[in-house]
């Protein structure tokens, strides 16, 4: 019996104890229960392979970049690496060799090649590199400062001579392809690519005289590029690179090209003659403006004032009369009571700028023009048979 009571007693214990510790399990206050903190999910990164453009985008673009490619292998073998060597006084006013590198392509069978007229100017020596690497001397044929063109000529069996084809760029538009090859920095036969920027744009010359309807292009234009080829996208030369704007002295995207069609008429005498003739009225003139016409009492507000004719030339030839009486405009002492050009073979003439553009770009030398004049306030029409300007002028 003692044994049992013990036996229960050791077992009711055991149960108190249980009981205790599940009580103890409860006696933990609930809100010292841990609790769930919130934290910012990590991302999740999803690695999309992008769709495969349409093959016929694919295809489209592979052909386009082989236009590219191809014109570079037809073209490039024409464009030749020019170097000039000039002959300058240094500060102990002692002569010292200098050099200069351009650009230029080849145009006939005959070795000849058109380049700027400022890569060659004032040369000792004209050395051109083929794109054999083969390096002859060169000896200029023709140069015209007013449009800054040159031809120059090499003797070098015909197999090694590879023409370009001449384009027009009298239906040039804005946006189409430019695509120039040239020299920059001396890096032979780099291509780079564009777009026609503008058009008709003036482009001043060192002699202060204006190339007229020059391409403007964003195709890069460095130094070394000068006098070598603007090409279309069939790969025919539609103008000359010859200058840059650049404040800093690289391209920014603003180079200018002689116009082919300018090229054309141009180098076609200097291979003949070894000069550009240069059409020319014989007369000395004013542009009439608004201020100007109301100064001097003036029938119209645009229009060229002649104010003295050059005796035995076109104008005085035709019978078109200079200023008669002078008059102070300014600081300057002129002429006046001469004809007034309004016209040249039915075409408006504003100012003296519209004059010689006209002559420049539509005439030459021998061609007879019509000369619309305003005289006493009559109009009149005159003929006048073009003559050559003086290349001192």
């Amino acid at each position: 019996m003692a044994r049992s009571m013990r036996s229960r007693t050791f077992v009711m214990g055991l149960l108190v104890l249980a009981l205790i510790a599940l009580g103890a399990c409860d006696v933990v206050p609930r809100e010292a229960t841990p609790q769930l903190r919130t934290s910012t999910p990590t991302p999740v990164v999803i690695i999309a392979t992008p769709a495969p453009l349409p093959a016929e985008i694919v295809q489209a673009a592979a052909a386009d970049e082989q236009v590219v490619i191809d014109i570079y292998a037809r073209v490039s073998p024409a464009v030749v690496h020019i170097t000039s060597q000039v002959v300058v006084r240094d500060f102990f006013y002692g002569y010292v060799p200098q050099e200069g590198t351009g650009s230029g392509f080849v145009i006939d069978r005959q070795g000849h090649i058109v380049t700027n007229n400022h890569v060659v100017e004032g040369a000792e020596q004209v050395t051109v590199t083929l794109t054999d690497g083969t390096s002859v001397e060169a000896r200029v044929v023709g140069t015209d400062p007013s449009t800054d063109l040159a031809v120059i000529q090499i003797d070098v069996p015909t197999d090694k001579l590879h023409p370009v084809e001449l384009g027009t760029s009298a239906n040039l538009r804005v946006g189409q392809r430019a695509i120039a090859i040239g020299n920059p920095f001396g890096l032979d036969r780099t291509l780079t690519t564009g777009v026609i920027s503008s058009l008709g744009r003036p482009l001043q010359t060192e002699n202060n005289r204006a190339i007229y309807d020059v391409i403007q292009t964003d195709a890069a234009i460095n130094p070394g590029n000068s006098g070598g080829p603007l090409l279309d996208s069939s790969g025919k030369v539609i103008g000359v690179n010859s200058a840059i704007y650049s404040p800093s002295g690289g391209s920014v995207g603003v180079g200018f090209a002689i116009p082919v069609d300018t090229v054309r008429r141009v180098t076609a005498s200097l291979i003949d003659k070894g000069y550009y003739p240069h059409p020319w009225l014989g007369i000395t003139a004013l542009s009439i403006s608004s201020d100007l016409a109301n100064y001097l009492q003036l029938p119209v507000e645009r229009g060229v004032l002649v104010i003295s004719v050059t005796s035995g030339q076109a104008a005085s030839q035709a019978g078109i009369r200079g200023g008669t009486r002078r008059v102070q405009i300014g600081s300057y002492v002129v002429p006046v009571g001469g004809d007034i050009l309004t016209a040249l073979d039915g075409n408006k003439i504003g100012s003296m700028e519209d004059l010689v553009k006209y002559l420049e770009t539509k005439t030459q030398v021998g061609q007879t023009v019509k000369l619309t004049i305003l005289r006493d306030g009559q109009e009149q029409t005159v003929d006048a048979t073009l003559g050559e300007q003086p290349r001192s002028q």
